[in-house]
């Protein structure tokens, strides 16, 4: 089976988990050219897909994957792109149910969940103290993490609320009042706005800028505690990343934290207290057996073979 899988190349994760695809499929996979016997088109970068010809769509069979919808910025001009792409999609993907629903309002079209996987050949468990060394890091302080584009790309300085930037760092707020050793350790693009927000705060922090995906593992190692505050979500990678390495992590009910023990759960105006971060190893240890029952090498396969269901 042939399968053109078309990404953003926008050195985004979806770039990166077209590659994996590529890589673990079972069938004939592209990122790069629609040969004449290719046999499905999947749009895994679904913003894009008027890159694509429109002839080509109309003679093979489509899959569109929406990794989310963010319901504020669901205008019309966005409700037209979708129905205007709509006419060639045959099928849709997305992760979870406030997607799907979405989804379902707009089209009659068939849609599938299924959770992302995980790449544990990417993601490898190392000293806490030697990554911090190796990075620079204080060794003797709470570091808390967050690894995600949070910053309006307009004007880099308008917070990307969807991603909770404001609840962020009110949340290292909070914990700075019961703890005096806090270090915020940041990474990803536009992180202006938390930067600029722990600086008026008087909070330490380090800023890595968009680093490789090795140095990106070592971040996580050099944590403590990792906070996802999105208000919506797809994902976020961060909550199969960090359970991944077992490492502690807390985050808002968004996206696909249903993988995540109830007791690393957060309302979003909930002030954060010693109890919460003081995570159980039991937490990190259900949140790692979780995550791995969607390692690459055998979650692929439900991937191949609903592919092989739309053809």
């Amino acid at each position: 089976m042939k399968i053109f899988c078309h990404v953003p190349r926008e050195n985004w994760i979806v770039d990166r988990m077209g590659k994996e695809f590529v890589t673990h499929s079972k069938h004939s996979v592209s990122t790069e050219t629609i040969e004449a016997d290719t046999e499905v088109i999947w749009l895994f970068a679904s913003w894009c897909w008027n890159q694509i010809p429109v002839h080509i769509l109309k003679n093979k069979k489509v899959l569109c994957t929406i990794h989310h919808e963010v319901p504020e910025k669901f205008n019309k001009q966005r409700k037209e792109n979708f129905l205007a792409r709509d006419v060639y999609v045959d099928h849709y993907h997305t992760y979870t149910k406030e997607t799907y629903d979405l989804i379902k309002s707009l089209t009659d079209k068939p849609v599938k969940i299924i959770p992302h996987w995980v790449n544990d050949k990417i993601w490898k468990q190392k000293s806490k103290l030697s990554c911090r060394q190796n990075l620079n890091l204080p060794t003797d302080k709470f570091i808390i993490g967050s690894f995600q584009r949070d910053t309006e790309g307009s004007d880099l300085c308008t917070p990307k609320m969807e991603k909770g930037p404001d609840i962020f760092v009110d949340k290292v707020v909070d914990i700075c009042k019961f703890r005096d050793d806090v270090h915020v350790l940041l990474s990803g693009w536009r992180r202006q706005y938390v930067m600029s927000r722990l600086k008026s705060a008087g909070i330490e922090y380090t800023y890595v800028d968009r680093p490789e995906q090795n140095v990106i593992n070592d971040l996580y190692n050099a944590l403590d505690l990792y906070i996802v505050s999105s208000r919506c979500e797809g994902g976020p990678q961060a909550i199969f990343e960090a359970s991944c390495l077992m490492k502690p992590i807390i985050s808002t009910s968004v996206g696909q934290s249903f993988f995540l023990s109830k007791d690393c759960i957060y309302k979003t105006a909930e002030t954060i207290t010693p109890k919460l971060i003081d995570l159980s190893s039991s937490s990190t240890e259900y949140n790692f057996s979780n995550i791995n029952q969607l390692l690459i090498d055998n979650h692929i396969k439900q991937y191949d073979k609903f592919l092989e269901e739309i053809l």
